[in-house]
């Protein structure tokens, strides 16, 4: 609204996101903080515990306490349960994994190089549909009839990525497992740039429509990505590292996609840059197939929490 607005000043629009992102900023404030132990990925709730997952997402926990300061590798000291004391605190540094064993970890490194590759096959798909359906002025300015066209692309992919969203999280908490459903968000990436190329000359809105496979893949991608990181890095207190990590590796994708993607549309055209990005979403979905274990299930199972179940065996 505010581009069409503004025309052809759009530039006018990036005051749009920076009251977005100050409204952003003080909505934090209004979010609960949580269990911090949990936020690091750790079980417990103001002390340091390790949790047996027993295969789903709900609470059905076993938790074990972790008295005195011996760390995760030792089968030293007392285990308690249910109650927890203030005394397994001491321990919690000890208890947190090092940076090098969660970053070695395949699923971590697994999990990087599908998001980049996704990323740097998809980012650049909306700029190329958006100068498809909305084209040039002759002095190559964006023509304002392109505005609302772009802008019902974004709508139309939020609102399919919502019920996407809603959706995956049913599912997820029915038992499907990580991986169809991530797998499902990423072979919707080939398949909307193959419609793209298929419809380019079809009209306006079967090229809208396309933005309803975004909706589906970025909504199952969004909300998988969290699952995924907090099933690899559960117990390790390593929760927002690899977080942070993920993310930046999806990030650095999107960019490179963007810069590259559009030096082959001016060199190449619009086909080629599409057909590139097709080619290159095939990449995620043979690597997360192939090297990607299921990890619905895994929590509790690593070597930290497997110290702790045989000690609670041995104390029995």
């Amino acid at each position: 609204l505010t581009a069409w607005i503004t025309y052809p000043n759009i530039r006018y629009c990036f005051l749009v996101i920076l009251f977005s992102a100050l409204l952003a900023v003080v909505g934090v404030k209004l979010l609960p903080e949580g269990d911090v132990l949990m936020g690091r990925g750790l079980k417990g709730n103001s002390t340091k515990v390790a949790a047996v997952h027993s295969g789903d997402d709900g609470d059905d926990y076993t938790n074990m306490e972790v008295q005195g300061t011996t760390s995760w590798s030792s089968t030293q000291g007392n285990i308690a349960s249910p109650k927890c004391t203030s005394n397994s605190v001491a321990a919690e540094e000890n208890a947190i994994s090092s940076y090098w064993e969660i970053f070695s970890d395949r699923k971590t490194v697994v999990l990087c190089f599908t998001g980049f590759f996704f990323h740097f096959a998809n980012a650049n798909v909306l700029l190329v549909l958006g100068e498809l359906m909305g084209g040039d002025n002759e002095d190559g300015t964006t023509k304002r009839s392109a505005i609302p066209l772009i802008a019902g692309a974004i709508v139309l992919a939020q609102f399919t990525m919502s019920g996407a969203t809603l959706a995956g999280d049913r599912m997820t908490k029915g038992g499907w497992g990580r991986k169809p459903l991530f797998m499902a968000g990423l072979l919707t990436l080939p398949l909307r740039c193959f419609l793209i190329i298929f419809w380019k000359d079809a009209g306006e809105a079967w090229l809208l429509s396309t933005q309803i496979l975004d909706g589906v893949g970025g909504g199952f991608f969004g909300l998988l990505h969290p699952y995924l990181v907090a099933d690899i890095t559960f117990g390790s207190g390593r929760f927002n590292v690899i977080m942070g990590l993920t993310a930046s590796c999806f990030g650095l994708g999107g960019t490179l996609s963007n810069l590259l993607g559009q030096m082959v549309v001016e060199k190449y055209g619009h086909v080629a840059s599409l057909t590139g990005s097709m080619f290159l979403s095939v990449i995620p979905i043979v690597l997360f197939a192939l090297a990607m274990p299921e990890t619905a299930g895994s929590r509790g199972k690593n070597a930290k929490s497997a110290v702790l179940v045989e000690a609670a065996g041995v104390s029995a």
